[in-house]
């Protein structure tokens, strides 16, 4: 099979190896690409076709892996080419957003399927679990036999695996942002190292998570939007969350994009009480 990656991120470019490992073409379009995305490109065997258009024209199906923001403008670049082969978006967004980009996708002639992808990128020795929806969800998680990437059909309709993500991300995330901004608070107030005490006596294993938020700070940038996508969700099925909550938390950390090295807890804090800026 001939598959369009969009794009080749940390995540899409480590999945995309784990296609090309079991003798699929992936190919890309690096028009309008950032240097460092041609870099992971190379290193994962991808092909370059230079445009979008030139890519979806040999293509049997298009992967969409990127920020939840992006989510519905690669899909309408992809629709726009009237592309009729299979659209797999396996972004972090709501069953909703999911549903509408099927239709979006479907109204051109494509066959849809929903996409979640659990876990961090696969390495040769870390796998990492994409759970799919719709009538081709087998035919797609086929193609990962034997690679770093399961791929896992679902037997239910389109937006389950998206579904899925949000509830296992709404713990994963939601949990190291609320301890971060505890881990802040009890800096400011000055009773940080009685907290650390107390969880070490009562809660073994809390204060240990409560630095996740400094090792993952890098990733903020990406997971505001996550948070966004699971508010909506949630909005959607009428339940109250703190999740919007989450997503500013997250964009407070947002400048620590690219950080060449891990933040202390006392950095990530202090950026947890200046609002992010728009």
């Amino acid at each position: 099979m001939t598959i369009t990656l969009l794009h080749p991120g940390e995540m899409g470019a480590a999945v995309g190896t784990c296609l090309v490992s079991r003798g699929n073409r992936v190919v890309w379009a690096s028009e309008n690409r950032s240097e460092a995305s041609r870099k992971r490109a190379i290193d994962a065997r991808l092909e370059d076709l230079k445009t979008l258009a030139c890519a979806l024209a040999v293509s049997d199906a298009v992967l969409s892996i990127c920020v939840p923001s992006g989510a519905f403008d690669v899909a309408r670049e992809v629709a726009a080419k009237r592309f009729r082969g299979v659209y797999i978006d396996a972004n972090a967004i709501s069953p909703a957003h999911s549903r509408e980009i099927g239709q979006m996708v479907e109204a051109v002639g494509a066959s849809f399927v929903d996409g979640g992808i659990i876990g961090l990128p696969p390495t040769p020795k870390r796998t990492t679990r994409l759970y799919l929806a719709g009538p081709k969800a087998a035919d797609i998680a086929a193609l990962f036999d034997g690679s770093q990437t399961e791929g896992i059909a679902m037997d239910r309709a389109i937006g389950a695996a998206s579904a899925l993500k949000v509830c296992y991300a709404a713990w994963s995330k939601g949990e190291t942002a609320l301890l971060g901004i505890i881990r802040s608070l009890a800096k400011f107030e000055g009773v940080d190292e009685a907290l650390l005490k107390e969880w070490n006596d009562s809660q073994p294993g809390v204060a240990q998570k409560s630095e996740q938020i400094a090792a993952r700070a890098f990733k903020a940038w990406r997971w505001a939007g996550e948070m966004e996508e699971i508010a909506a969700a949630f909005d959607a099925a009428n339940l109250p969350s703190g999740f919007l909550a989450n997503a500013e938390i997250y964009g407070r950390l947002a400048g620590f994009k690219d950080c060449p090295q891990r933040p202390s807890i006392d950095e990530v804090s202090r950026s947890l009480r200046v609002p992010a800026t728009s």
